[in-house]
């Protein structure tokens, strides 16, 4: 009977793994079965929290549960980010974030958590076009010039951020990089400041999302030289990309997702991820983040994987070729 024991734990760990997916599978058909929590690392009001506005009322409404929103900011936005990573990987604990989430990691932060290993991805909701917008009596009058006048005049160009270290800074640093230029990086709390010192040209050049510029772009108060994205802007169709305009391979878009806790039931993330996928297709969605200037997307959960891998090992090597650093 000794060789009948091998196969009989062969079978034993068969029922296990076929009880455990038959138990997730039903955890997953019951879900939720209380509110969710949906947590913003970013201050309330802002793009992240507004955007997530639209999807949490259309999910409550596809699951049957309240899915409910709290900021919970600070600490470069880390708060929120660790708070996520410590919950209970059960489904009712999501994270909500942007680009900002794959630049953490890329300084030496000691953060108490690994945006890969402590984190399941759900779903990449949308992507938003990036601008390179000068003030309007900026001297070069095309991107090529622009880039041209940054190399010639090292640290004359005084470049607007929404933080050191932020994915604007390292963008910034990462499309300088391409031709050797150098400017000064100047750093705000936010797009708002910045957009206003541009205005009052005490900035010459700035990244941002196109939206928040368009009315002075179309006022003629600044200037777009460029999209960042590795397509042309459907709200700035005439502006070329910066891949299309020299420097091929450059590409960045900034973008919003969802991830829960890792150890989350591969069952109830795909059915977050599912849902995620039917908003996406609403128009009534796709209209309110256009109007914003996104571009809904509603991708898998290894495609969401995928990006954060490869964002955060880019900025990595940005980081190491151009010096960049928080105290910049």
């Amino acid at each position: 009977m000794q060789f009948l024991r091998p196969l009989f734990s062969c079978a034993a760990a068969s029922v296990m793994l076929l009880c455990g997916s038959a138990q997730s599978q039903g955890l997953a058909e019951s879900y939720p079965v209380k509110p969710v929590l949906v947590v913003n690392p970013n201050a309330a009001g802002g793009p992240l929290d507004l955007e997530s506005r639209v999807y949490i009322a259309k999910l409550s409404e596809l699951l049957g549960k309240p899915f409910l929103l709290e900021s919970k900011s600070g600490a470069g936005n880390t708060i929120g980010v660790v708070y996520v990573a410590k919950a209970a990987p059960d489904g009712y604990t999501v994270l909500a974030t942007g680009g900002s989430f794959t630049v953490l990691p890329t300084f030496d932060r000691n953060l108490p958590f690994d945006i890969v290993k402590d984190f399941a991805p759900v779903s990449l909701m949308s992507l938003k076009p990036t601008g390179l917008i000068v003030r309007n009596s900026f001297p070069a009058r095309t991107f090529v010039e622009y880039m041209a006048y940054a190399k010639a005049n090292p640290g004359k160009v005084n470049f607007g951020t929404i933080g050191a270290g932020t994915n604007v800074h390292l963008v910034g640093a990462w499309l300088h990089s391409m031709n050797g230029s150098t400017v000064t990086f100047v750093h705000y709390k936010g797009a708002g400041p910045s957009i206003q010192d541009l205005m009052a040209d005490r900035l010459d050049a700035m990244l941002t999302a196109t939206v928040s510029v368009m009315p002075l772009i179309k006022s003629g108060k600044a200037r777009a030289l460029a999209v960042t994205d590795e397509r042309r802007a459907t709200s700035l169709p005439e502006v070329g990309t910066v891949a299309e305009q020299g420097f091929p391979g450059f590409s960045y878009s900034n973008w919003t997702g969802y991830l829960t806790p890792a150890g989350t039931p591969a069952a109830i993330v795909n059915k977050l991820s599912e849902a995620f996928a039917k908003i996406a297709k609403m128009p009534s969605v796709i209209a309110a983040i256009e109007a914003n200037g996104g571009v809904v997307v509603g991708s898998s959960p290894a495609e969401l994987r995928q990006r954060i891998v490869a964002e955060s090992e880019r900025w990595r090597k940005v980081a190491q070729d151009t010096g960049v650093k928080l105290e910049n």
